[in-house]
């Protein structure tokens, strides 16, 4: 059993997919568009111009499997009461991911060394999605 985020972006899958593509390295594994759903969505479901968002998206970071999609709402998305959370190889890659993660985004903790990792920090991407990335010692 395993357990997988969904995010849901409102209306920003897209350019949230582009963004972790770049920062992280992701690779989008697989992208439906409501258009392209093979059953009609329910009258009234979507706001008005999301048939071409993002119904269901799915992406590989490392060896994770995170979901996505543009939900059915224009509200900006709130993530709320959780982070993922990234283990980088080194502190060199701590800090690139760090500081992609950071591009438009607000840092939460900055990146160093703690008592429990040698490279810890935690940032709120541009999308307000939290993360922390670690170097275990």
């Amino acid at each position: 059993m395993q357990v997988q985020p969904y995010l849901f972006f409102n209306g920003r899958c897209e350019e949230a997919l582009a963004f972790y593509t770049e920062a992280l390295g992701a690779e989008v594994t697989m992208q439906m568009r409501y258009a392209e759903s093979p059953e009609p969505c329910p009258e009234g479901m979507l706001p008005a111009g999301f048939q071409n968002k993002i119904m269901h998206a799915s992406m590989r970071v490392g060896e994770a499997v995170v979901m996505a999609s543009d939900g059915n709402s224009t509200e900006p998305a709130s993530f709320k009461g959780f982070s993922l959370s990234l283990d980088a190889k080194d502190g060199a890659h701590a800090e690139k991911l760090f500081n992609a993660l950071s591009q438009g985004g607000q840092v939460q903790m900055p990146l160093g060394k703690t008592f429990y990792a040698s490279s810890f920090g935690m940032v709120a991407d541009k999308f307000g999605v939290s993360w922390m990335v670690i170097v275990m010692p």
